[in-house]
């Protein structure tokens, strides 16, 4: 039997405008690390803990955290 999953290790990142509208175009969200260094490499789009599925290309550091990413990210850690 396979040991259960641990929670992901995440990184913040944008996204690119002109895959989505709306709020979340206005944060930076958190996804798993491992998606989003494939997907810096390969462009490839992510999906956020919140369901934002964008391609990172933005410096997350000029934006506020998505505050649906934050809640689900502490969630997870226990608080």
């Amino acid at each position: 039997m396979a040991a259960p999953a641990s929670v992901v290790d995440v990184e913040t990142e944008t996204r690119r405008p002109d895959l989505d509208d709306g709020d979340h175009d206005r944060f930076a969200h958190y996804v798993p690390k491992a998606q989003l260094n494939e997907a810096l490499v390969m462009g490839t789009p992510v999906i956020a803990l919140c369901g934002k599925t964008w391609i990172p290309c933005r410096d997350p550091e000029r934006f506020p955290i998505c505050p649906t990413c934050k809640e689900i990210k502490e969630a997870r850690r226990g608080g």
